[in-house]
């Protein structure tokens, strides 16, 4: 799986052993007005490849610099398509960060056995 680079964001695939989870590292920024439009392709690609091979996802934000409202939404969207499709959907993010902790704890309301939201 290849990674995303748009504008200022960087978004690196990983995918571990056999039966451990794609891993989405995202670094640099997201200060694009419309990030939707590189990432919900992006996302869907993801999503595509972790139904066929039954793995979870895992977003780690720890090292990502800022990220504006506009891509909170296509956060949210990923959680949303995750959920539908089946797929567990792991957030890990800089709890000593406060942008990041602000950001992304009230993801928290997603929390089900499919989404899981966790500080590290």
């Amino acid at each position: 799986m290849d990674s995303l680079v748009t504008g200022n964001l960087r978004i690196d695939t990983r995918v571990g052993r056999p039966s451990g989870p794609i891993e989405l590292l995202w670094m640099g920024k997201s200060n694009d007005r419309n990030p939707a439009l590189a990432l919900a392709p992006f996302f869907s690609q993801v999503l595509a490849s972790a139904c066929a091979s039954k793995l979870p996802v895992e977003l780690h934000f720890e090292k990502l610099e800022h990220f504006n409202s506009s891509t909170i939404t296509s956060i949210i969207k990923l959680v949303e398509d995750a959920r539908r499709s089946g797929v567990k959907l792991v957030v890990l993010y800089d709890k000593d960060i406060r942008w990041q902790r602000m950001s992304l704890e009230p993801l928290r309301v997603f929390a089900n056995d499919l989404f899981e939201l966790r500080p590290v």
